[in-house]
């Protein structure tokens, strides 16, 4: 059983979400020994956006910087979907803030990868408004019931929805437009500098919107980190399984 630690845990998101996705991971976490896990929601995904945050994939990447720098001392971090993104891109620029990190996402860094189709939809001028307003339309029931259709499992489903309108909806749109190919790729050149810390690339098998399996494994290798698989699990493992995904976590952090 993990040991009760005092450095702190941090767990960043992605999109369309709100940090409700955590919610089961902790309470697992926390049957562990894990009790100080700390939560950032990126700006227009839970928490405010100011008028001047342009939403884009280094604006994030900064923000979560700005975010870090506030502790005491280097923190665990771990970014699931985009927000796997927003992490690497803070480890291999500030090193100094991160005592390890963990990414579900980090075959996408690899330069023959290729956006899944709802990413390439909301990369496209006018047809990305189209769609995003239809998911973003209705009532929060109809949202919920989207998100479940997507994967999102109740009750974090509902309270998912709950977070997303407008804001969020403009904030897609400019870090995915942001993030189209070839600037992934371009950024994905840094990853071997992720390698100053200790990592942990988690594998989902089922998950098919973040590379290939291959891909993801060939990332983590150029980002010199663990590998960990998650067989069976797909993009939303922390709802899927959150006790094998604590400890999954737990294992990785007691052997750094």
């Amino acid at each position: 059983m993990t040991q009760n630690h005092s450095r702190k845990r941090v767990l960043v998101h992605g999109v369309p979400e709100t940090s409700a996705i955590w919610t089961p991971l902790i309470k697992e976490l926390d049957l562990l020994g894990d009790h100080d896990v700390v939560l950032l929601s990126p700006p227009a995904f839970g928490a405010p956006r100011a008028a001047d945050f342009g939403a884009t994939v280094d604006d994030y990447r900064d923000w979560l910087i700005g975010e870090l720098s506030t502790f005491d001392e280097p923190v665990d971090l771990v970014g699931h979907d985009f927000g796997g993104g927003h992490v690497l891109g803070a480890v291999w620029t500030r090193p100094d803030l991160v005592h390890s990190w963990a990414s579900d996402v980090i075959g996408v860094l690899e330069p023959d990868y290729v956006w899944h189709p709802v990413a390439r939809i909301w990369q496209t001028p006018d047809e990305g408004e189209r769609f995003i307003e239809e998911l973003f339309g209705g009532t929060t029931d109809d949202r919920a019931e989207r998100m479940r259709d997507m994967g999102i499992l109740p009750p974090a489903a509902r309270e998912v929805a709950d977070g997303q309108g407008p804001e969020m909806a403009a904030a897609i749109l400019a870090l995915y437009r942001s993030g189209a190919q070839p600037a992934l790729a371009r950024r994905g050149e840094n990853l071997p500098k992720a390698a100053q810390r200790p990592g942990l690339a988690i594998i989902a098998t089922e998950d098919g919107n973040v590379g290939s399996v291959e891909q993801r494994q060939r990332a983590a290798g150029r980002a010199g980190a663990r590998i960990h698989t998650l067989d069976g699990l797909g993009h939303w493992w922390m709802l899927q399984d959150p006790a094998r995904g604590a400890r999954m976590l737990a294992d990785f952090w007691d052997g750094v």
